[in-house]
């Protein structure tokens, strides 16, 4: 937990002015005198349960529950149980007092909050204990079993992760990308999933400001000048608006925003461009009470507010997002607009009543309390399904916690596509769903018996991917019956359930022929079947208080795959952590390999990963693969640096890829400023032309990543040239 000392006069004093701004707070949310008395009393008892105890940065522990509890009434907007369950929630792990302490004295579901929020921490920090595996992927299966009981106990979670990034700096090494990885793979998905824009984007910052801190400061720096260079012109843009809205009886108010520092790098990552050529860095929000005397709806009245903007501005007909009409699924609800200013730069402006602003900046939260109410909408349902869609995944038991981990993680992210039955009914399937996966999604029965399909009128496999704007018509015949190699392609849950559960009627033949393979395997490693054995892959694979049997089942039918069985079977947990491994060619013992997924380059910021062998694979530190394995594996995290020794005469291949209008000289003029200029040695170079448009990539050697940054600045002041971005290989 941390380290014991007396507090000291300024320790009081700081524990007595955190606890007042949140005690300001949280009175706003409490229906009464006595649930303020309540908070008092959680208070004091967390206190004196954290009483000397201080935190990695020497500051008194009890600082931590009360920077929770203030996240989870000011940024989340819950209320007073929430806010004692954030004071007490470490109590129960940290100190002597149990879950029944705590019902009797703050009751039984401030007890139930804080028991659930126990089980995640324990999983959490027994990530180092061999005897365990995949602890991330067990921790959020634990946090989203919580939707099946009070998703309270989620909101709270992410506020004690969003305090833990706040204080990430005084982490080792190792936990801290561990902490990252896995605050990008889960956390940031599920905020943003669950309606709490603000919360993602500071965990988004966060992670930038450690993964890339040049990048970070360097952005920071920018938008800090061009707030200040424009900020009087964004302000004589709003004025107009001000006095229009005034004059037509609006009730408002108008807040200025900055793209934030992470979504100006990844949109300069993805698309290529410098930050000049981000044009919409700024928005104003307009927020307005809605004049409920009026025979317009809350809708109608944004349509009213967006037809006066555009008659005092241009508008930009592409960038219009009308979220009133169609909420997000995650229930966001506004009308955004991208308009020119008179000093000649684009601004979005986004249009949202009070009530769609309090669902923006408090999601889930928000959407239950105005449920209560009698608000309802389209949004509010697609966030149930959600939640229940997710509950029926948990409950799966053929499916382990990484797996879990990969869909739950592949949900959060994905889109969906628009796709047509033979009869033209729309349909909305996950993006990079196949065809058996429709079949599955239409109905169970057509799904089993499916033996190919049409897309657009075409013969095509079940495994073929679907495109948005497809008709699909399935193929289905009487005798067919589900085949265990369909799991290998199918990509939605719902079509993985059904297979699994049709193909367990085979279960006693599949039992055998999952046995036979295992022996067959084990002999060719110089093994045998016995107990010992078997223990150590059931709880390698995850296969808890179930027999052999289920583990023979799942080899057969192919849900687990015997690949790296040897390495499976070797004693790998406890690795060692060293304060940094060094890249370097000179130690022969130094075994290392540079990741072909990002091909990190010397000097650029890089994150390992040590297998059972000792061999460390080195990625970039925002390689969306490292991301992904840090998430799961965050026991084998090793810091990494590079030895400045490597310059001498290595060369590290990397790819960028380029974009702009063609003229005659362009490739004459990129020849030249990446072979005579910088001196780089071409391996490929492959460039297109169509209708005037050129596109293509270039492979190339350089000798780090200054190298690398400086070619691609070059190239991108060569006239014409749109974006330059870096790509994978």
């Amino acid at each position: 937990m941390g380290k014991i000392s007396e507090f000291n006069e300024k320790d009081y004093e700081v524990i007595a002015r955190d606890y007042a701004d949140l005690k300001e707070a949280a009175r706003k949310r409490c229906a009464d005198q006595d649930e303020v008395d309540q908070i008092q009393r959680a208070f004091e008892f967390a206190n004196e349960a954290h009483k000397g105890v201080r935190r990695r940065s020497g500051e008194p522990y009890i600082l931590h529950p009360i920077a929770v509890a203030k996240i989870v009434v000011s940024n989340i907007g819950l209320g007073c149980k929430s806010i004692i369950a954030a004071l007490l929630h470490d109590v129960v792990e940290d100190t002597e007092y149990t879950v029944d302490d705590l019902k009797s004295l703050f009751g039984e579901k401030v007890a139930t909050l804080v028991e659930g929020l126990t089980k995640i921490k324990t999983v959490l920090d027994n990530e180092d204990k061999a005897e365990k595996k995949s602890m991330q992927a067990e921790n959020f299966k634990r946090i989203l079993l919580t939707l099946n009981d009070d998703a309270r106990v989620v909101l709270i979670k992410l506020a004690d992760r969003l305090h833990n990034c706040r204080t990430i700096e005084f982490m080792p090494d190792h936990k801290r990308d561990k902490i990252l990885s896995e605050t990008m793979f889960i956390f940031i998905p599920l905020a943003h999933r669950l309606g709490l824009y603000g919360i993602k984007s500071e965990m988004e910052d966060i992670w930038l400001r450690y993964k890339e801190p040049e990048a970070f400061h360097d952005i920071t720096e920018k938008i800090n000048r061009n707030i200040a260079y424009k900020d009087q012109e964004i302000n004589d843009f709003i004025e107009p608006i001000n006095a229009a809205l005034e004059k037509a009886g609006f009730k408002f108010e108008i807040k200025k925003r900055v793209k934030t520092p992470y979504s100006i790098w990844r949109k300069m990552n993805t698309k290529g461009v410098a930050f000049d050529q981000i044009y919409d860095l700024y928005a104003v929000r307009i927020i307005f009470d809605p004049d409920v005397h009026s025979n317009d709806t809350e809708r109608d009245q944004c349509y009213h507010i967006f037809s006066i903007l555009t008659s005092l501005y241009r508008y930009k007909y592409d960038r219009m997002r009308d979220w009133v009409n169609s909420p997000k699924s995650n229930g966001y609800e506004a009308l955004h607009c991208t308009l020119m200013s008179y000093a000649g730069f684009w601004i979005e402006v986004q249009i949202r009543s009070r009530r769609m602003n309090e669902i923006a900046e408090k999601g889930i939260a928000a959407h239950w309390a105005y449920k209560k109410d009698g608000f309802a909408s389209e949004g509010e349902s697609e966030m149930d399904k959600w939640i229940n869609k997710i509950k029926d995944i948990l409950v799966n038991r053929d499916i382990n916690a990484l797996e879990l981990l990969e869909i739950i993680h592949n949900d959060l992210i994905q889109s969906e596509i628009l796709v047509f039955t033979p009869k033209g009914e729309q349909r909305s399937i996950e993006k990079g769903a196949t065809a058996l996966d429709f079949a599955y999604a239409i109905h169970s029965q057509i799904g089993s018996k499916a033996i190919a399909a049409k897309a657009n009128l075409r013969l095509v496999p079940l495994s073929y991917v679907l495109k948005t704007g497809d008709q699909i018509e399935i193929i289905t015949a009487e005798n067919e019956r589900p085949k265990k190699e369909w799991l290998q392609f199918v990509k939605t849950s719902r079509a993985r359930k059904a297979i699994l559960d049709q193909i367990k009627s085979e279960r006693q033949t599949y039992i055998k022929i999952g046995k036979k393979m295992l022996e067959k395997r084990l002999k060719e490693i110089d093994k045998t079947l016995n107990d010992k054995v078997i223990n150590s892959l059931m709880e390698e694979f995850e296969i808890f208080d179930s027999k052999p049997e289920e583990m023979y089942f799942k080899i057969g039918c192919g849900v687990i795959s015997l690949e790296g069985l040897e390495e499976k079977l070797r004693k790998y947990f406890g690795i060692n952590r060293e304060s940094y491994f060094v890249i370097n060619n000179s130690d022969a013992n130094n075994k290392f390999i540079l990741a072909t997924c990002c091909t990190p380059i010397l000097g650029e910021s890089v994150v390992g990963f040590k297998s059972s062998d000792g061999t460390i694979t080195v990625h970039t530190r925002t390689c969306s693969n490292a991301n992904n394995l840090a998430a799961k594996f965050g026991d084998k995290i090793v810091s990494v640096k590079w030895d400045k020794e490597l310059n001498s005469g290595s060369s590290y291949l990397a790819r960028i890829c380029l974009k702009g209008t063609d003229r005659i000289g362009m490739i004459n003029d990129i020849t030249r400023v990446t072979s005579t200029e910088l001196n780089v040695n071409i391996r490929r170079f492959n460039l297109g032309t169509e209708e005037g448009i050129f596109d293509g990539h270039i492979d190339l050697y350089v000798h780090d990543i200054d190298d690398l940054e400086n070619l691609m600045l070059k190239l991108r002041n060569i006239k014409g040239i749109e974006s330059v971005v870096r790509k994978e290989l």
